[in-house]
Protein backbone atom coordinates (compact mmCIF):
# COMPACT_ATOMS: atom_id res chain seq x y z
CA UNK A 1 0.00 0.00 0.00
CA UNK A 2 1.61 3.12 -0.72
CA UNK A 3 1.31 6.13 1.41
CA UNK A 4 -1.08 8.19 -0.53
CA UNK A 5 -3.86 5.63 0.67
CA UNK A 6 -2.10 5.26 4.44
CA UNK A 7 -4.80 6.46 6.81
CA UNK A 8 -4.33 10.48 8.44
CA UNK A 9 -3.67 9.89 12.01
CA UNK A 10 -2.90 13.61 12.56
CA UNK A 11 -6.27 14.00 12.82
CA UNK A 12 -8.41 11.53 14.46
CA UNK A 13 -11.90 13.17 14.60
CA UNK A 14 -13.57 10.16 16.48
CA UNK A 15 -10.97 10.51 19.62
CA UNK A 16 -12.07 12.32 22.56
CA UNK A 17 -11.63 16.08 22.72
CA UNK A 18 -9.36 16.61 26.65
CA UNK A 19 -11.58 18.74 28.76
CA UNK A 20 -11.30 22.07 28.60
CA UNK A 21 -10.41 23.34 32.92
CA UNK A 22 -12.53 26.42 33.38
CA UNK A 23 -12.38 28.88 36.31
CA UNK A 24 -15.15 30.95 37.72
CA UNK A 25 -14.47 34.25 38.74
CA UNK A 26 -14.83 33.43 42.33
CA UNK A 27 -12.16 30.82 41.98
CA UNK A 28 -9.84 33.11 40.73
CA UNK A 29 -10.30 36.08 43.23
CA UNK A 30 -9.83 33.12 46.18
CA UNK A 31 -6.93 31.80 44.43
CA UNK A 32 -5.18 35.72 44.22
CA UNK A 33 -6.63 36.46 47.48
CA UNK A 34 -4.61 33.81 49.04
CA UNK A 35 -1.64 33.95 46.89
CA UNK A 36 -1.58 37.45 47.73
CA UNK A 37 -1.76 37.14 51.56
CA UNK A 38 0.68 34.69 51.32
CA UNK A 39 3.40 37.50 49.93
CA UNK A 40 2.57 39.64 52.21
CA UNK A 41 2.58 37.51 55.53
CA UNK A 42 5.63 35.81 54.33
CA UNK A 43 8.54 38.64 54.82
CA UNK A 44 6.63 39.67 58.05
CA UNK A 45 6.59 35.78 59.46
CA UNK A 46 10.32 35.69 58.25
CA UNK A 47 11.36 39.12 60.06
CA UNK A 48 9.55 37.85 63.12
CA UNK A 49 11.82 35.29 63.64
CA UNK A 50 14.75 36.78 62.14
CA UNK A 51 14.73 40.32 64.06
CA UNK A 52 15.94 39.26 67.98
CA UNK A 53 14.25 42.52 69.28
CA UNK A 54 10.84 41.16 67.66
CA UNK A 55 11.64 37.63 68.84
CA UNK A 56 11.75 38.34 72.09
CA UNK A 57 8.82 39.91 72.54
CA UNK A 58 6.83 36.96 71.62
CA UNK A 59 9.14 34.42 73.58
CA UNK A 60 9.54 36.61 77.00
CA UNK A 61 7.00 37.21 78.97
CA UNK A 62 8.63 40.36 80.89
CA UNK A 63 9.83 41.42 77.07
CA UNK A 64 8.56 45.27 76.14
CA UNK A 65 6.80 45.25 73.43
CA UNK A 66 7.69 46.44 70.07
CA UNK A 67 6.18 49.73 69.66
CA UNK A 68 5.31 50.25 73.38
CA UNK A 69 5.92 54.20 74.30
CA UNK A 70 6.73 55.20 77.99
CA UNK A 71 4.13 57.21 79.66
CA UNK A 72 3.03 58.83 83.03
CA UNK A 73 0.07 58.78 84.17
CA UNK A 74 -1.59 61.24 87.18
CA UNK A 75 -4.30 59.08 88.64
CA UNK A 76 -5.95 59.88 92.25
CA UNK A 77 -3.13 61.90 92.87
CA UNK A 78 -0.31 59.18 92.08
CA UNK A 79 2.37 59.11 89.65
CA UNK A 80 1.88 55.80 87.35
CA UNK A 81 4.57 55.65 85.06
CA UNK A 82 4.19 52.64 82.11
CA UNK A 83 4.68 51.35 78.87
CA UNK A 84 1.56 51.18 76.60
CA UNK A 85 0.80 50.93 73.03
CA UNK A 86 -0.09 53.83 70.73
CA UNK A 87 -3.71 52.82 70.20
CA UNK A 88 -4.25 51.98 74.56
CA UNK A 89 -7.02 53.82 75.92
CA UNK A 90 -6.92 55.27 79.28
CA UNK A 91 -9.63 52.84 80.11
CA UNK A 92 -7.46 49.86 79.38
CA UNK A 93 -4.64 51.57 80.69
CA UNK A 94 -6.53 51.85 84.21
CA UNK A 95 -7.51 48.40 84.40
CA UNK A 96 -4.46 46.62 82.58
CA UNK A 97 -1.44 48.67 82.77
CA UNK A 98 -1.57 49.92 86.55
CA UNK A 99 -0.30 48.59 89.83
CA UNK A 100 -2.26 48.10 91.41
CA UNK A 101 -5.14 48.10 88.97
CA UNK A 102 -7.83 50.25 89.04
CA UNK A 103 -10.73 48.08 88.22
CA UNK A 104 -12.77 50.47 89.36
CA UNK A 105 -13.82 52.49 85.97
CA UNK A 106 -15.94 49.34 84.39
CA UNK A 107 -15.86 48.23 80.67
CA UNK A 108 -19.07 47.72 79.28
CA UNK A 109 -19.67 49.44 75.49
CA UNK A 110 -16.23 50.40 75.03
CA UNK A 111 -17.36 52.70 72.22
CA UNK A 112 -18.75 55.71 74.01
CA UNK A 113 -21.97 54.91 74.48
CA UNK A 114 -23.16 53.74 78.15
CA UNK A 115 -20.78 56.42 80.19
CA UNK A 116 -19.64 53.35 82.44
CA UNK A 117 -16.24 54.08 81.94
CA UNK A 118 -16.46 57.83 82.88
CA UNK A 119 -13.83 59.09 85.34
CA UNK A 120 -12.46 62.91 85.84
CA UNK A 121 -9.55 64.29 83.73
CA UNK A 122 -8.99 68.01 84.85
CA UNK A 123 -12.12 68.51 86.57
CA UNK A 124 -14.12 67.23 83.66
CA UNK A 125 -16.38 64.08 83.05
CA UNK A 126 -14.98 62.10 80.23
CA UNK A 127 -15.37 58.75 79.09
CA UNK A 128 -11.90 56.77 79.35
CA UNK A 129 -12.62 54.54 76.64
CA UNK A 130 -12.41 57.35 73.93
CA UNK A 131 -9.08 58.88 75.66
CA UNK A 132 -5.77 57.56 74.73
CA UNK A 133 -3.90 56.82 77.60
CA UNK A 134 -0.52 58.68 75.62
CA UNK A 135 -3.13 61.92 75.19
CA UNK A 136 -4.18 61.10 78.66
CA UNK A 137 -0.66 61.90 79.73
CA UNK A 138 0.48 65.31 81.85
CA UNK A 139 -3.47 65.59 83.18
CA UNK A 140 -4.67 65.14 86.15
CA UNK A 141 -7.16 61.70 86.06
CA UNK A 142 -9.55 60.41 89.14
CA UNK A 143 -11.41 57.52 89.23
CA UNK A 144 -13.95 55.77 91.22
CA UNK A 145 -11.61 54.72 94.01
CA UNK A 146 -9.86 58.10 94.15
CA UNK A 147 -13.11 60.16 95.20
CA UNK A 148 -12.73 59.05 99.37
CA UNK A 149 -10.89 61.36 101.04
CA UNK A 150 -8.36 60.84 103.94
CA UNK A 151 -10.17 59.92 107.09
CA UNK A 152 -13.52 58.69 104.68
CA UNK A 153 -14.42 55.63 104.40
CA UNK A 154 -16.92 56.79 101.20
CA UNK A 155 -17.35 59.83 99.15
CA UNK A 156 -20.84 61.64 100.14
CA UNK A 157 -22.13 60.77 96.59
CA UNK A 158 -20.93 56.93 97.00
CA UNK A 159 -22.37 56.80 100.62
CA UNK A 160 -25.63 58.63 99.06
CA UNK A 161 -26.03 55.85 96.59
CA UNK A 162 -25.50 53.19 98.89
CA UNK A 163 -28.40 54.78 101.43
CA UNK A 164 -30.91 55.05 98.35
CA UNK A 165 -29.90 51.58 96.82
CA UNK A 166 -29.59 53.43 93.63
CA UNK A 167 -27.74 50.48 92.09
CA UNK A 168 -28.71 46.86 90.78
CA UNK A 169 -26.16 44.99 88.37
CA UNK A 170 -23.57 48.09 89.86
CA UNK A 171 -21.79 47.87 86.38
CA UNK A 172 -23.05 51.30 85.74
CA UNK A 173 -22.35 52.86 89.45
CA UNK A 174 -18.72 54.06 88.88
CA UNK A 175 -20.04 56.26 85.83
CA UNK A 176 -23.35 57.38 87.71
CA UNK A 177 -21.13 58.27 90.96
CA UNK A 178 -18.31 60.09 88.50
CA UNK A 179 -20.73 62.32 86.84
CA UNK A 180 -22.84 62.95 90.11
CA UNK A 181 -20.00 64.21 91.88
CA UNK A 182 -18.06 65.98 88.98
CA UNK A 183 -21.25 67.82 88.42
CA UNK A 184 -21.49 68.96 91.79
CA UNK A 185 -18.13 69.83 91.89
CA UNK A 186 -18.28 72.36 89.13
CA UNK A 187 -22.15 73.42 90.14
CA UNK A 188 -22.15 72.88 94.14
CA UNK A 189 -26.25 73.37 93.93
CA UNK A 190 -27.26 71.76 91.27
CA UNK A 191 -30.37 71.46 90.11
CA UNK A 192 -32.34 68.00 89.23
CA UNK A 193 -32.29 69.27 85.55
CA UNK A 194 -28.58 69.75 85.72
CA UNK A 195 -28.17 66.52 87.45
CA UNK A 196 -30.16 64.86 84.72
CA UNK A 197 -27.93 66.58 82.18
CA UNK A 198 -24.68 65.94 83.69
CA UNK A 199 -25.84 62.32 83.49
CA UNK A 200 -27.30 62.51 80.09
CA UNK A 201 -24.62 60.17 79.08
CA UNK A 202 -24.82 57.20 81.19
CA UNK A 203 -26.99 54.58 80.83
CA UNK A 204 -28.33 52.07 83.17
CA UNK A 205 -29.88 48.75 81.64
CA UNK A 206 -31.46 48.03 85.02
CA UNK A 207 -34.04 50.87 85.00
CA UNK A 208 -32.93 52.14 88.55
CA UNK A 209 -32.59 55.84 87.53
CA UNK A 210 -35.19 57.40 89.65
CA UNK A 211 -33.48 56.43 92.80
CA UNK A 212 -30.07 57.40 91.25
CA UNK A 213 -31.00 60.87 90.85
CA UNK A 214 -32.74 60.54 94.36
CA UNK A 215 -29.75 59.76 95.24
CA UNK A 216 -27.67 62.64 93.40
CA UNK A 217 -30.46 65.23 94.87
CA UNK A 218 -29.31 64.05 98.63
CA UNK A 219 -25.87 64.32 98.04
CA UNK A 220 -26.32 67.65 96.33
CA UNK A 221 -27.60 68.56 99.66
CA UNK A 222 -24.63 67.30 101.52
CA UNK A 223 -22.18 69.90 102.14
CA UNK A 224 -19.42 67.35 102.00
CA UNK A 225 -20.36 66.19 98.72
CA UNK A 226 -18.32 69.34 97.08
CA UNK A 227 -15.12 70.76 97.10
CA UNK A 228 -14.43 73.73 99.47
Amino acid sequence: MSEDHLPDRTKDETAPKPARRSVSRRQFLAGAGVAGAAAILTPVLIGRHSDPAVAESYSSPDAEPVGSLPIVLNVNGESFAVRVEPRTTLLNALRNHLTPPLTGTKIVCDRGECGACTVKMDGKAVYSCMVLAADAEGHTITTVEGLSRPGQELHPVQAAFVAHDALMCGFCTPGFVMSVATCLENRPHASLDELRLACAGNTCRCGTYPRVFEAALSAARDPASRED
